[in-house]
Protein backbone atom coordinates (compact mmCIF):
# COMPACT_ATOMS: atom_id res chain seq x y z
CA UNK A 1 0.00 0.00 0.00
CA UNK A 2 2.86 2.32 0.88
CA UNK A 3 4.65 1.52 -2.39
CA UNK A 4 1.44 2.26 -4.34
CA UNK A 5 1.07 5.64 -2.64
CA UNK A 6 4.66 6.50 -3.40
CA UNK A 7 4.14 5.53 -7.05
CA UNK A 8 1.08 7.77 -7.32
CA UNK A 9 3.00 10.67 -5.77
CA UNK A 10 5.90 10.17 -8.19
CA UNK A 11 3.52 10.04 -11.15
CA UNK A 12 1.84 13.25 -10.03
CA UNK A 13 5.19 15.00 -9.59
CA UNK A 14 6.37 13.84 -13.02
CA UNK A 15 3.09 14.89 -14.59
CA UNK A 16 3.33 18.31 -12.96
CA UNK A 17 6.90 18.66 -14.27
CA UNK A 18 5.78 17.78 -17.81
CA UNK A 19 2.89 20.23 -17.66
CA UNK A 20 5.11 23.03 -16.39
CA UNK A 21 7.97 22.35 -18.79
CA UNK A 22 5.90 21.27 -21.82
CA UNK A 23 5.88 23.47 -24.89
CA UNK A 24 2.79 25.07 -26.33
CA UNK A 25 1.08 23.01 -29.07
CA UNK A 26 2.53 22.85 -32.59
CA UNK A 27 0.55 23.22 -35.81
CA UNK A 28 2.36 22.00 -38.93
CA UNK A 29 1.59 22.85 -42.54
CA UNK A 30 3.09 21.92 -45.91
CA UNK A 31 2.46 24.41 -48.68
CA UNK A 32 3.23 24.10 -52.38
CA UNK A 33 3.35 27.49 -54.08
CA UNK A 34 2.60 27.23 -57.80
CA UNK A 35 1.37 29.20 -60.76
CA UNK A 36 -2.20 28.65 -61.87
CA UNK A 37 -4.73 30.25 -64.15
CA UNK A 38 -7.10 32.54 -62.28
CA UNK A 39 -9.70 35.05 -63.44
CA UNK A 40 -10.94 37.22 -60.55
CA UNK A 41 -12.56 39.68 -62.98
CA UNK A 42 -13.32 37.13 -65.71
CA UNK A 43 -10.03 37.67 -67.60
CA UNK A 44 -7.71 34.62 -67.39
CA UNK A 45 -4.20 35.37 -66.14
CA UNK A 46 -1.28 33.75 -64.34
CA UNK A 47 -1.84 33.76 -60.59
CA UNK A 48 -0.09 32.41 -57.51
CA UNK A 49 -1.80 29.54 -55.69
CA UNK A 50 -0.97 27.75 -52.45
CA UNK A 51 -1.86 24.07 -52.54
CA UNK A 52 -3.88 24.89 -55.64
CA UNK A 53 -6.08 27.39 -53.79
CA UNK A 54 -6.91 31.09 -53.87
CA UNK A 55 -7.38 32.18 -51.12
CA UNK A 56 -4.71 29.87 -49.74
CA UNK A 57 -5.00 27.47 -46.78
CA UNK A 58 -6.21 28.98 -43.53
CA UNK A 59 -3.99 28.95 -40.46
CA UNK A 60 -6.58 28.40 -37.75
CA UNK A 61 -4.75 28.50 -34.44
CA UNK A 62 -4.93 29.46 -30.78
CA UNK A 63 -2.92 32.03 -28.88
CA UNK A 64 0.60 30.80 -28.05
CA UNK A 65 0.51 28.00 -30.64
CA UNK A 66 3.78 27.29 -32.45
CA UNK A 67 3.33 27.51 -36.22
CA UNK A 68 5.54 25.50 -38.60
CA UNK A 69 4.99 26.12 -42.34
CA UNK A 70 7.16 24.24 -44.85
CA UNK A 71 6.95 26.27 -48.08
CA UNK A 72 7.99 24.70 -51.40
CA UNK A 73 8.60 27.30 -54.12
CA UNK A 74 7.51 25.91 -57.50
CA UNK A 75 7.58 29.35 -59.15
CA UNK A 76 10.34 30.40 -61.56
CA UNK A 77 11.18 33.35 -59.27
CA UNK A 78 12.39 33.87 -55.68
CA UNK A 79 9.59 34.00 -53.10
CA UNK A 80 8.94 35.29 -49.58
CA UNK A 81 5.76 35.17 -47.49
CA UNK A 82 5.06 37.56 -44.63
CA UNK A 83 2.62 37.09 -41.76
CA UNK A 84 0.83 40.43 -41.68
CA UNK A 85 0.05 41.40 -38.08
CA UNK A 86 1.65 38.38 -36.37
CA UNK A 87 4.15 39.93 -33.97
CA UNK A 88 6.69 37.06 -33.87
CA UNK A 89 8.27 38.02 -30.58
CA UNK A 90 12.11 38.07 -30.71
CA UNK A 91 12.00 36.54 -34.20
CA UNK A 92 12.28 38.99 -37.09
CA UNK A 93 14.23 36.19 -38.84
CA UNK A 94 10.84 34.77 -39.89
CA UNK A 95 9.27 38.07 -40.94
CA UNK A 96 9.37 37.28 -44.65
CA UNK A 97 10.52 40.68 -45.93
CA UNK A 98 13.52 41.33 -48.21
CA UNK A 99 15.26 43.24 -45.41
CA UNK A 100 15.22 40.29 -43.00
CA UNK A 101 15.46 37.12 -45.09
CA UNK A 102 17.04 35.66 -48.18
CA UNK A 103 14.26 34.56 -50.53
CA UNK A 104 13.19 30.98 -51.13
CA UNK A 105 14.78 30.22 -54.48
CA UNK A 106 12.90 28.37 -57.26
CA UNK A 107 12.82 24.63 -56.74
CA UNK A 108 13.72 24.86 -53.04
CA UNK A 109 11.83 24.98 -49.76
CA UNK A 110 12.07 26.81 -46.47
CA UNK A 111 10.37 26.08 -43.16
CA UNK A 112 9.01 29.09 -41.28
CA UNK A 113 8.76 28.68 -37.50
CA UNK A 114 7.06 31.26 -35.31
CA UNK A 115 4.75 31.56 -32.34
CA UNK A 116 1.52 33.55 -32.15
CA UNK A 117 2.60 34.66 -28.70
CA UNK A 118 -0.03 36.44 -26.58
CA UNK A 119 -2.15 37.34 -29.60
CA UNK A 120 -5.69 36.93 -30.81
CA UNK A 121 -7.47 38.22 -33.87
CA UNK A 122 -7.71 38.35 -37.65
CA UNK A 123 -4.57 38.54 -39.80
CA UNK A 124 -3.38 37.35 -43.21
CA UNK A 125 -0.29 36.23 -45.08
CA UNK A 126 0.86 37.25 -48.56
CA UNK A 127 4.01 37.31 -50.75
CA UNK A 128 6.35 40.33 -50.43
CA UNK A 129 8.67 39.62 -53.35
CA UNK A 130 8.39 41.73 -56.53
CA UNK A 131 4.72 42.31 -57.49
CA UNK A 132 3.56 38.89 -56.31
CA UNK A 133 0.92 40.50 -54.13
CA UNK A 134 -0.91 41.42 -57.35
CA UNK A 135 -1.10 37.71 -58.29
CA UNK A 136 -2.69 36.23 -55.15
CA UNK A 137 -0.83 34.02 -52.69
CA UNK A 138 -2.84 35.34 -49.73
CA UNK A 139 -4.73 33.54 -46.98
CA UNK A 140 -6.11 33.80 -43.45
CA UNK A 141 -4.39 33.64 -40.08
CA UNK A 142 -7.12 33.39 -37.46
CA UNK A 143 -5.85 33.37 -33.87
CA UNK A 144 -8.41 32.32 -31.27
CA UNK A 145 -8.34 32.94 -27.53
CA UNK A 146 -7.31 30.12 -25.24
CA UNK A 147 -10.15 28.33 -23.48
CA UNK A 148 -9.33 29.96 -20.12
CA UNK A 149 -9.62 33.48 -21.53
CA UNK A 150 -13.24 34.60 -22.00
CA UNK A 151 -14.30 36.20 -25.26
CA UNK A 152 -16.80 39.11 -25.05
CA UNK A 153 -19.36 37.41 -27.32
CA UNK A 154 -20.90 33.96 -27.71
CA UNK A 155 -19.31 31.45 -30.05
CA UNK A 156 -20.64 32.08 -33.56
CA UNK A 157 -22.34 29.37 -35.60
CA UNK A 158 -19.49 29.64 -38.10
CA UNK A 159 -16.41 31.74 -38.78
CA UNK A 160 -15.95 33.12 -42.33
CA UNK A 161 -12.85 34.73 -43.84
CA UNK A 162 -13.59 37.34 -46.51
CA UNK A 163 -10.74 38.70 -48.63
CA UNK A 164 -11.58 41.82 -50.59
CA UNK A 165 -9.59 44.26 -52.67
CA UNK A 166 -8.87 45.79 -56.03
CA UNK A 167 -7.54 43.78 -58.99
CA UNK A 168 -5.71 44.34 -62.28
CA UNK A 169 -6.25 42.34 -65.47
CA UNK A 170 -2.75 43.00 -66.85
CA UNK A 171 -1.07 40.33 -64.72
CA UNK A 172 1.62 40.90 -62.14
CA UNK A 173 4.59 40.56 -64.51
CA UNK A 174 3.18 43.27 -66.78
CA UNK A 175 2.53 45.50 -63.76
CA UNK A 176 6.14 45.00 -62.62
CA UNK A 177 7.44 46.06 -66.05
CA UNK A 178 5.33 49.22 -65.86
CA UNK A 179 6.76 50.16 -62.45
CA UNK A 180 10.32 49.23 -63.47
CA UNK A 181 9.86 51.50 -66.46
CA UNK A 182 9.11 54.42 -64.17
CA UNK A 183 5.35 54.68 -64.68
CA UNK A 184 2.35 54.14 -62.41
CA UNK A 185 0.14 51.06 -62.69
CA UNK A 186 -2.83 53.41 -62.53
CA UNK A 187 -6.44 52.65 -61.73
CA UNK A 188 -7.40 49.02 -60.99
CA UNK A 189 -9.85 47.19 -63.25
CA UNK A 190 -12.24 46.00 -60.60
CA UNK A 191 -12.97 44.64 -57.11
CA UNK A 192 -12.90 40.98 -56.07
CA UNK A 193 -14.31 39.05 -53.12
CA UNK A 194 -12.27 35.92 -52.33
CA UNK A 195 -10.78 35.98 -55.82
CA UNK A 196 -14.11 36.33 -57.64
CA UNK A 197 -16.19 39.22 -58.93
CA UNK A 198 -19.92 39.04 -59.51
CA UNK A 199 -22.54 41.55 -60.56
CA UNK A 200 -26.10 42.09 -59.40
CA UNK A 201 -28.50 39.76 -61.16
CA UNK A 202 -25.90 37.22 -62.26
CA UNK A 203 -26.81 33.59 -61.64
CA UNK A 204 -24.25 31.90 -59.41
CA UNK A 205 -23.78 28.16 -58.99
CA UNK A 206 -23.01 28.40 -55.30
CA UNK A 207 -23.36 31.20 -52.76
CA UNK A 208 -20.20 32.46 -51.10
CA UNK A 209 -21.58 31.79 -47.60
CA UNK A 210 -24.64 30.20 -46.01
CA UNK A 211 -26.50 31.10 -42.80
CA UNK A 212 -29.25 29.41 -40.82
CA UNK A 213 -32.11 31.55 -39.60
CA UNK A 214 -31.71 32.69 -36.00
CA UNK A 215 -27.96 32.03 -35.80
CA UNK A 216 -25.08 34.51 -35.57
CA UNK A 217 -21.94 34.34 -37.72
CA UNK A 218 -18.49 35.90 -37.59
CA UNK A 219 -17.19 37.52 -40.78
CA UNK A 220 -13.49 38.43 -40.83
CA UNK A 221 -12.87 41.02 -43.56
CA UNK A 222 -9.34 41.75 -44.85
CA UNK A 223 -8.40 44.21 -47.61
CA UNK A 224 -5.64 42.42 -49.55
CA UNK A 225 -5.71 44.84 -52.50
CA UNK A 226 -2.96 46.90 -54.09
CA UNK A 227 -4.09 50.46 -53.50
CA UNK A 228 -7.84 50.95 -53.03
CA UNK A 229 -9.82 51.51 -49.83
CA UNK A 230 -13.20 49.77 -49.91
CA UNK A 231 -16.52 49.83 -48.12
CA UNK A 232 -18.22 46.56 -47.08
CA UNK A 233 -21.89 46.05 -46.28
CA UNK A 234 -24.44 43.21 -46.24
CA UNK A 235 -27.89 43.76 -47.64
CA UNK A 236 -30.50 43.95 -44.89
CA UNK A 237 -28.06 42.93 -42.12
CA UNK A 238 -26.35 45.31 -39.69
CA UNK A 239 -22.82 44.37 -38.62
CA UNK A 240 -21.66 44.37 -35.00
CA UNK A 241 -17.95 45.21 -34.85
CA UNK A 242 -16.14 42.97 -32.34
CA UNK A 243 -12.43 42.96 -33.28
CA UNK A 244 -9.85 44.98 -35.21
CA UNK A 245 -6.41 43.52 -35.90
CA UNK A 246 -6.07 41.65 -32.64
CA UNK A 247 -8.07 43.86 -30.26
CA UNK A 248 -11.60 43.36 -29.00
CA UNK A 249 -13.60 46.51 -29.68
CA UNK A 250 -16.57 48.24 -28.14
CA UNK A 251 -19.41 46.49 -29.94
CA UNK A 252 -20.96 49.25 -32.01
CA UNK A 253 -23.32 48.37 -34.86
CA UNK A 254 -22.67 49.64 -38.42
CA UNK A 255 -24.61 49.53 -41.67
CA UNK A 256 -21.30 49.68 -43.58
CA UNK A 257 -17.60 49.79 -42.76
CA UNK A 258 -14.62 51.32 -44.53
CA UNK A 259 -11.67 48.98 -44.81
CA UNK A 260 -8.32 50.32 -45.98
CA UNK A 261 -5.52 48.44 -47.72
CA UNK A 262 -3.84 45.89 -45.44
CA UNK A 263 -6.45 46.13 -42.70
CA UNK A 264 -8.64 43.41 -41.12
CA UNK A 265 -11.68 43.50 -38.84
CA UNK A 266 -14.34 41.12 -37.52
CA UNK A 267 -18.09 41.59 -37.35
CA UNK A 268 -20.99 39.52 -36.06
CA UNK A 269 -24.02 39.14 -38.34
CA UNK A 270 -27.29 37.60 -37.16
CA UNK A 271 -29.51 35.81 -39.66
CA UNK A 272 -32.74 37.49 -38.56
CA UNK A 273 -34.28 38.42 -41.91
CA UNK A 274 -36.62 36.65 -44.33
CA UNK A 275 -34.95 33.35 -45.39
CA UNK A 276 -33.69 33.99 -48.95
CA UNK A 277 -30.59 35.30 -50.72
CA UNK A 278 -28.83 38.56 -49.82
CA UNK A 279 -25.94 40.44 -51.38
CA UNK A 280 -22.63 41.20 -49.74
CA UNK A 281 -21.40 44.40 -51.42
CA UNK A 282 -17.83 45.69 -51.65
CA UNK A 283 -17.25 49.03 -53.36
CA UNK A 284 -14.24 51.27 -53.90
CA UNK A 285 -13.60 54.43 -51.88
CA UNK A 286 -11.90 57.71 -52.80
CA UNK A 287 -11.16 56.91 -56.46
CA UNK A 288 -11.14 59.85 -58.84
CA UNK A 289 -13.12 57.95 -61.46
CA UNK A 290 -16.37 56.03 -61.16
CA UNK A 291 -16.91 53.60 -58.32
CA UNK A 292 -15.80 49.98 -58.72
CA UNK A 293 -17.83 47.27 -56.99
CA UNK A 294 -18.51 43.58 -56.66
CA UNK A 295 -21.15 41.48 -54.92
CA UNK A 296 -21.43 37.94 -53.56
CA UNK A 297 -24.43 35.92 -52.49
CA UNK A 298 -25.14 35.00 -48.88
CA UNK A 299 -27.86 32.34 -48.80
CA UNK A 300 -30.15 31.31 -45.97
CA UNK A 301 -30.31 27.53 -45.57
CA UNK A 302 -33.70 26.40 -46.96
CA UNK A 303 -34.34 29.99 -48.01
CA UNK A 304 -36.49 30.77 -51.03
CA UNK A 305 -36.12 33.68 -53.40
CA UNK A 306 -33.33 35.66 -55.08
CA UNK A 307 -31.58 38.66 -53.59
CA UNK A 308 -33.19 42.02 -54.20
CA UNK A 309 -31.49 44.30 -56.72
CA UNK A 310 -32.17 47.22 -54.35
CA UNK A 311 -28.71 47.59 -52.77
CA UNK A 312 -27.87 49.71 -49.71
CA UNK A 313 -26.27 52.97 -50.77
CA UNK A 314 -22.52 53.46 -50.37
CA UNK A 315 -21.15 56.21 -48.10
CA UNK A 316 -20.53 59.67 -49.57
CA UNK A 317 -17.36 60.46 -51.54
CA UNK A 318 -15.00 63.43 -51.92
CA UNK A 319 -14.56 65.78 -48.95
CA UNK A 320 -17.81 64.69 -47.31
CA UNK A 321 -16.81 61.04 -47.67
CA UNK A 322 -13.42 61.64 -46.02
CA UNK A 323 -15.15 63.30 -43.06
CA UNK A 324 -17.59 60.36 -42.86
CA UNK A 325 -14.73 57.84 -42.86
CA UNK A 326 -12.69 59.83 -40.36
CA UNK A 327 -15.64 59.96 -37.96
CA UNK A 328 -16.11 56.22 -38.31
CA UNK A 329 -12.45 55.69 -37.36
CA UNK A 330 -12.99 57.82 -34.24
CA UNK A 331 -15.95 55.64 -33.24
CA UNK A 332 -13.66 52.60 -32.93
CA UNK A 333 -12.78 52.01 -29.28
CA UNK A 334 -10.83 49.36 -27.40
CA UNK A 335 -13.00 47.13 -25.21
CA UNK A 336 -11.38 47.76 -21.82
CA UNK A 337 -13.64 45.29 -20.01
CA UNK A 338 -12.64 42.30 -22.15
CA UNK A 339 -9.78 39.94 -21.43
CA UNK A 340 -7.14 39.47 -24.09
CA UNK A 341 -4.17 37.26 -24.85
CA UNK A 342 -1.26 39.65 -24.48
CA UNK A 343 1.33 40.44 -21.79
CA UNK A 344 -0.54 43.58 -20.77
CA UNK A 345 -4.25 42.68 -20.60
CA UNK A 346 -6.71 45.23 -21.90
CA UNK A 347 -7.44 47.90 -19.35
CA UNK A 348 -4.13 47.51 -17.49
CA UNK A 349 -1.79 49.12 -20.00
CA UNK A 350 -2.22 52.85 -19.39
CA UNK A 351 -0.32 53.98 -22.46
CA UNK A 352 -1.52 57.56 -22.06
CA UNK A 353 0.56 57.90 -18.87
CA UNK A 354 3.89 56.85 -20.43
CA UNK A 355 6.33 59.59 -21.38
CA UNK A 356 7.24 59.74 -25.06
CA UNK A 357 10.99 59.28 -25.53
CA UNK A 358 11.19 59.95 -29.28
CA UNK A 359 8.94 61.35 -31.99
CA UNK A 360 9.16 60.36 -35.66
CA UNK A 361 7.28 62.63 -38.04
CA UNK A 362 7.05 60.94 -41.42
CA UNK A 363 5.91 62.68 -44.59
CA UNK A 364 5.24 60.69 -47.75
CA UNK A 365 5.97 62.09 -51.19
CA UNK A 366 5.71 61.21 -54.86
CA UNK A 367 8.26 62.48 -57.36
CA UNK A 368 10.49 61.47 -60.27
CA UNK A 369 14.16 60.55 -60.07
CA UNK A 370 15.99 60.49 -63.42
CA UNK A 371 12.61 60.56 -65.15
CA UNK A 372 11.21 57.56 -63.25
CA UNK A 373 8.46 57.48 -60.63
CA UNK A 374 9.57 57.05 -57.01
CA UNK A 375 7.87 57.28 -53.62
CA UNK A 376 9.67 58.40 -50.46
CA UNK A 377 9.47 58.98 -46.71
CA UNK A 378 11.17 62.17 -45.46
CA UNK A 379 13.13 62.37 -48.69
CA UNK A 380 14.46 58.77 -48.71
CA UNK A 381 13.14 56.32 -51.29
CA UNK A 382 14.02 52.87 -50.02
CA UNK A 383 15.86 50.27 -52.06
CA UNK A 384 16.67 46.71 -51.00
CA UNK A 385 20.11 45.11 -51.00
CA UNK A 386 21.33 41.72 -52.20
CA UNK A 387 22.30 41.12 -48.57
CA UNK A 388 19.31 41.39 -46.20
CA UNK A 389 19.96 44.13 -43.64
CA UNK A 390 19.24 41.81 -40.71
CA UNK A 391 21.94 39.39 -41.88
CA UNK A 392 24.38 42.28 -42.37
CA UNK A 393 23.79 43.31 -38.74
CA UNK A 394 24.17 39.78 -37.40
CA UNK A 395 27.43 39.19 -39.28
CA UNK A 396 28.83 42.64 -38.40
CA UNK A 397 28.91 43.74 -42.04
CA UNK A 398 26.63 46.76 -42.01
CA UNK A 399 29.39 49.08 -43.24
CA UNK A 400 29.47 47.08 -46.48
CA UNK A 401 25.70 47.06 -47.04
CA UNK A 402 23.96 50.21 -45.72
CA UNK A 403 24.17 53.30 -43.55
CA UNK A 404 21.88 53.92 -40.59
CA UNK A 405 19.69 56.99 -40.14
CA UNK A 406 19.84 58.53 -43.60
CA UNK A 407 16.21 59.51 -43.02
CA UNK A 408 15.82 62.25 -40.37
CA UNK A 409 13.29 61.87 -37.56
CA UNK A 410 11.61 65.02 -38.85
CA UNK A 411 11.23 65.99 -42.55
CA UNK A 412 14.01 68.37 -43.54
CA UNK A 413 13.78 68.48 -47.34
CA UNK A 414 11.12 69.58 -49.83
CA UNK A 415 8.73 66.82 -50.85
CA UNK A 416 10.21 66.68 -54.36
CA UNK A 417 13.84 66.21 -53.24
CA UNK A 418 14.49 62.47 -52.96
CA UNK A 419 17.50 60.21 -52.42
CA UNK A 420 17.32 56.52 -53.37
CA UNK A 421 19.00 54.49 -50.61
CA UNK A 422 18.41 51.74 -48.07
CA UNK A 423 16.27 53.28 -45.32
CA UNK A 424 17.14 51.82 -41.90
CA UNK A 425 16.45 53.73 -38.71
CA UNK A 426 18.24 53.00 -35.45
CA UNK A 427 15.78 52.79 -32.55
CA UNK A 428 16.33 52.19 -28.84
CA UNK A 429 15.12 48.92 -27.34
CA UNK A 430 12.07 49.39 -25.09
CA UNK A 431 11.66 53.10 -25.86
CA UNK A 432 8.09 54.42 -25.96
CA UNK A 433 7.80 56.29 -29.26
CA UNK A 434 5.34 58.41 -31.14
CA UNK A 435 5.05 58.13 -34.93
CA UNK A 436 3.20 60.85 -36.80
CA UNK A 437 2.28 60.27 -40.45
CA UNK A 438 1.59 63.46 -42.40
CA UNK A 439 0.09 63.15 -45.88
CA UNK A 440 0.53 66.13 -48.22
CA UNK A 441 -0.90 64.26 -51.20
CA UNK A 442 -4.45 64.09 -52.54
CA UNK A 443 -4.66 60.30 -52.19
CA UNK A 444 -5.27 58.24 -49.06
CA UNK A 445 -2.33 56.31 -47.53
CA UNK A 446 -2.15 53.18 -45.37
CA UNK A 447 0.86 52.15 -43.24
CA UNK A 448 1.71 48.91 -41.47
CA UNK A 449 4.32 48.13 -38.79
CA UNK A 450 5.68 44.59 -38.44
CA UNK A 451 6.65 43.17 -35.06
CA UNK A 452 4.40 45.40 -32.94
CA UNK A 453 0.94 46.68 -32.30
CA UNK A 454 0.56 50.41 -31.80
CA UNK A 455 -2.13 52.60 -30.29
CA UNK A 456 -3.86 54.55 -33.08
CA UNK A 457 -4.53 57.70 -31.07
CA UNK A 458 -5.63 60.25 -33.69
CA UNK A 459 -6.45 61.09 -37.30
CA UNK A 460 -7.18 64.69 -38.23
CA UNK A 461 -7.13 67.02 -41.25
CA UNK A 462 -4.34 69.54 -41.80
CA UNK A 463 -0.77 69.44 -40.50
CA UNK A 464 0.47 68.05 -37.21
CA UNK A 465 2.04 70.19 -34.48
CA UNK A 466 2.93 69.21 -30.89
CA UNK A 467 -0.15 71.11 -29.71
CA UNK A 468 -2.29 68.50 -31.49
CA UNK A 469 -1.45 66.01 -28.77
CA UNK A 470 -4.26 67.47 -26.70
CA UNK A 471 -6.64 65.81 -29.20
CA UNK A 472 -5.18 62.30 -28.75
CA UNK A 473 -7.30 59.48 -27.39
CA UNK A 474 -5.12 58.43 -24.45
CA UNK A 475 -7.64 56.08 -22.85
CA UNK A 476 -9.11 53.49 -25.23
CA UNK A 477 -7.51 53.83 -28.66
CA UNK A 478 -7.40 50.57 -30.60
CA UNK A 479 -4.18 48.56 -30.34
CA UNK A 480 -3.53 47.54 -33.96
CA UNK A 481 -0.80 47.31 -36.62
CA UNK A 482 -2.07 49.53 -39.45
CA UNK A 483 -3.31 53.10 -39.83
CA UNK A 484 -4.83 55.07 -42.67
CA UNK A 485 -3.88 58.69 -43.38
CA UNK A 486 -6.45 60.70 -45.29
CA UNK A 487 -5.53 63.22 -48.02
CA UNK A 488 -3.97 66.42 -46.63
CA UNK A 489 -4.28 64.98 -43.12
CA UNK A 490 -2.19 63.34 -40.41
CA UNK A 491 -2.37 60.32 -38.12
CA UNK A 492 -0.54 59.59 -34.86
CA UNK A 493 0.32 56.26 -33.21
CA UNK A 494 2.24 55.25 -30.07
CA UNK A 495 4.11 52.06 -29.33
CA UNK A 496 6.76 50.50 -27.11
CA UNK A 497 9.69 49.14 -29.13
CA UNK A 498 10.01 46.09 -26.88
CA UNK A 499 10.45 43.49 -29.63
CA UNK A 500 14.11 43.24 -30.58
CA UNK A 501 14.85 42.72 -34.26
CA UNK A 502 14.63 44.46 -37.62
CA UNK A 503 11.05 45.41 -38.45
CA UNK A 504 9.37 46.77 -41.58
CA UNK A 505 7.37 50.01 -41.52
CA UNK A 506 5.79 50.24 -44.94
CA UNK A 507 3.08 51.54 -47.15
CA UNK A 508 0.51 48.81 -47.68
CA UNK A 509 -0.22 50.29 -51.11
CA UNK A 510 2.06 47.99 -53.04
CA UNK A 511 3.04 50.31 -55.88
CA UNK A 512 4.33 52.73 -53.26
CA UNK A 513 6.05 49.94 -51.30
CA UNK A 514 7.74 48.64 -54.46
CA UNK A 515 8.98 52.11 -55.41
CA UNK A 516 10.40 53.09 -52.06
CA UNK A 517 7.75 54.11 -49.50
CA UNK A 518 9.10 52.00 -46.65
CA UNK A 519 11.79 51.78 -43.98
CA UNK A 520 13.12 49.37 -41.36
CA UNK A 521 13.44 49.99 -37.64
CA UNK A 522 16.56 48.34 -36.22
CA UNK A 523 15.78 47.60 -32.57
CA UNK A 524 18.87 45.92 -31.11
CA UNK A 525 19.13 44.59 -27.58
CA UNK A 526 22.36 45.82 -25.95
CA UNK A 527 22.54 42.56 -23.99
CA UNK A 528 22.68 40.37 -27.14
CA UNK A 529 20.77 37.84 -25.08
CA UNK A 530 18.39 35.04 -26.02
CA UNK A 531 16.00 36.57 -23.51
CA UNK A 532 15.55 39.43 -26.00
CA UNK A 533 16.11 37.90 -29.44
CA UNK A 534 16.57 34.49 -31.01
CA UNK A 535 19.69 33.44 -32.90
CA UNK A 536 19.83 32.99 -36.65
CA UNK A 537 17.85 29.79 -37.34
CA UNK A 538 19.90 26.79 -38.48
CA UNK A 539 17.85 26.43 -41.67
CA UNK A 540 18.05 30.13 -42.60
CA UNK A 541 19.54 30.52 -46.11
CA UNK A 542 22.48 32.88 -46.58
CA UNK A 543 22.92 35.23 -49.52
CA UNK A 544 24.89 38.30 -50.55
CA UNK A 545 28.22 39.08 -48.92
CA UNK A 546 27.55 37.03 -45.76
CA UNK A 547 27.36 33.78 -47.71
CA UNK A 548 31.12 33.21 -47.41
CA UNK A 549 31.66 34.85 -44.02
CA UNK A 550 32.32 32.84 -40.83
CA UNK A 551 29.34 32.39 -38.52
CA UNK A 552 29.31 34.89 -35.62
CA UNK A 553 29.11 33.78 -32.01
CA UNK A 554 25.49 33.01 -31.11
CA UNK A 555 23.52 34.91 -28.51
CA UNK A 556 23.45 33.34 -25.06
CA UNK A 557 20.79 33.30 -22.37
Amino acid sequence: MERTSMTVVCLLVCLSFVLVKGEDPYLRFEWNVTYGTIAPLGVPQQGILINGQLPGPRINCTSNNNIVVNVFNHLDEPLLLTWNGVQQRKNSWQDGTPGTMCPIMPGTNFTYRFQVKDQIGSFFYFPTTDLHRAAGGFGAINVHSRALIPVPFDNPADDYSVFVGDWYNKGYKSLKKILDGGRTIGRPDGIHINGKSEKVGEKVAEPLYKMEAGKTYRYRFCNVGMRTSVNVRIQGHPMKLVEIEGSHTVQNVYESLDLHVGQCLSVLVTADQEPKDYYMIVSSRFLKQAELSSVSIIRYVNGKGPASSDLPAPPPENTQGIAWSMNQFRSFRWNLTASAARPNPQGSYHYGQINITRTFKIVNSRTEVDGKLRYALNGISHTDSETPFKLAEYFGATDKVFKYDLMPDQPSTPDDKVTIASNIKNATFRNFVEIVFENHEKTIQTYHLDGYSFFAVAVEPGKWTPEKRKNYNLVDAISRHSIQVYPNSWAAVMTTLDNAGLWSLRSEMWERFYLGQQLYFSVLSPARSLRDEYNLPDNHPLCGIVKTMPMPSPYKA
